[in-house]
C-alpha cells in the first residue's frame, strides 16, 4: 500500500468539501483546498493512506444509517483484518523479539473513549477498545490485561505473525540495524474520521506500530489528544508517523483546539505540523508526521512534513485518494 511509504517522502493536501444533495452552493477553490462556502457536509469520511476499502465500508454503513462511530470502526476492522497491510492488525510487522503488538483507540461523538495497547492476539483492536469504552468503567487497558478482557467478550484467539512478516523480521535480525527512513519506513497507521447524517463526528485509530520496536513501545496512536481527539462542537483530528514526535505536541488535541479558535481543518493541520518541526530543530529531516482533519461542517484539511503522505475521502459518492501537501520543500 502506498501508505507504508511514509518516513521519507509524504504529501499531504487540505480536502476540498462539496455539499450534498440536499444542499446547492457556490464552490470557491484554492491550490490546497476546495471547500463549499457555511454548508454543513455529511455524510462523509476521512483516512490517512490509501485505504479505499476501508471507506468504502465505512461509507456503506453511513449510507444503511449506521453511526460515524459504527462506520469508523467497520472502516478500520477492514485494515485490521488484511494480512497484506503489514503495519495494522494480522500480519502487522512484529517487534523485535518477534511479537506482534496491536494498539488503538475510538471515540465518539459524546467524548466518550477507548483504548488498548500492546495486545497480543487478538485482530480487531479497534472493537476490542470500543468495548473498553461501552463495557467498563475504564478508558484504557494494556497488554494480557487487554487480552484477557477481550476473550471474556467473546474475541478470538488468533496468531497474528503471518510467514511474510516473520520473513521480513528474520531478515531484518540480520543486521537488526534501527533506523526508519521516511516513507519507506517501517511503521504507519490507520486514523479515520466520519460525519453521519445526523451531523455526529466519530474517529478511530489503529496500528501494529513501529515495526521491530523495543518490547511494550507505545507510540501516539492509542494515546487520545495525540493519536485522535474528537469535539462533537467542533470537529476531529488524528496522526500518522513517527508516534514519539506527535507525543510531544499532543498534535491531534491542538489541531481541534486551534479549529476552536476559528482556524479551518487546513490551517490548523499545518500549524500542527510547524509545531513538531520547530519543536524538533534539524531532526524533523528524519522522520515523517502527517494529520487529517475535519471540522462540523465537513471541511477537511491535511498536511505532513516530507512529501509521500496521502489520505482516502469518500463523500457524495466518490471515493478518491488524494496527495497531501507538506512542509520540507528542500
Amino acid at each position: 500500500m502506498d501508505r507504508r511509504k511514509f518516513i521519507q517522502n509524504a504529501s499531504l493536501s487540505t480536502l476540498g468539501v462539496v455539499a450534498t444533495a440536499s444542499v446547492i452552493s457556490c464552490e470557491n477553490s484554492t491550490e490546497n483546498n476546495n471547500v463549499l462556502g457555511s454548508v454543513i457536509i455529511k455524510p462523509i469520511v476521512i483516512a490517512t493512506w490509501r485505504v479505499p476499502n476501508a471507506t468504502a465500508k465505512a461509507w456503506e454503513v453511513l449510507q444503511n444509517g449506521g453511526t460515524s462511530l459504527d462506520a469508523v470502526e467497520q472502516g478500520c476492522m477492514m485494515e485490521e483484518a488484511d494480512v497484506k497491510n503489514a503495519s495494522v492488525g494480522k500480519g502487522g510487522l512484529p517487534d523485535r523479539d518477534g511479537n506482534v503488538t496491536l494498539d488503538a483507540c475510538i471515540m465518539d461523538k459524546n467524548g466518550d473513549y477507548g483504548a488498548v495497547m500492546c495486545v497480543q492476539n487478538i485482530t480487531h483492536v479497534i472493537s476490542l477498545a470500543r468495548k473498553v469504552m461501552e463495557e467498563t468503567p475504564h478508558v484504557m487497558l494494556a497488554g494480557k490485561g487487554a487480552e484477557k478482557f477481550g476473550y471474556q467478550q467473546g474475541f478470538k484467539k488468533e496468531k497474528l505473525l503471518t510467514e511474510s512478516s516473520k520473513k521480513a523480521w528474520e531478515k531484518w535480525k540480520e543486521t537488526s540495524q534501527y533506523k526508519p527512513i521516511i516513507n519507506i519506513e517501517n511503521h504507519d497507521t490507520i486514523g479515520m474520521l466520519a460525519i453521519d447524517n445526523n451531523g455526529d463526528i466519530s474517529g478511530a485509530c489503529t496500528t501494529s506500530g513501529l515495526s521491530y520496536k523495543m518490547a511494550g513501545r507505545v507510540g501516539d496512536s492509542p494515546i487520545i489528544g495525540s493519536g485522535l481527539f474528537i469535539d462533537n462542537e467542533i470537529g476531529g483530528a488524528t496522526a500518522t508517523g513517527m508516534g514519539e514526535e506527535v507525543l510531544k505536541t499532543v498534535g491531534s488535541f491542538l489541531i481541534v483546539e486551534l479549529m476552536r479558535q476559528g482556524k479551518t481543518p487546513q490551517k490548523a493541520c499545518e500549524e500542527a505540523v510547524r509545531r513538531v518541526v520547530k519543536k524538533s530543530g534539524n531532526r524533523f529531516k528524519d522522520f515523517q508526521v502527517g494529520f487529517i482533519a475535519i471540522n462540523k461542517q465537513g471541511e477537511t484539511g491535511a498536511y505532513c512534513i516530507h512529501e509521500g503522505f496521502n489520505y482516502n475521502v469518500y463523500k457524495q459518492e466518490e471515493n478518491k485518494n488524494y496527495k497531501s501537501t507538506y512542509f520540507n520543500k528542500a
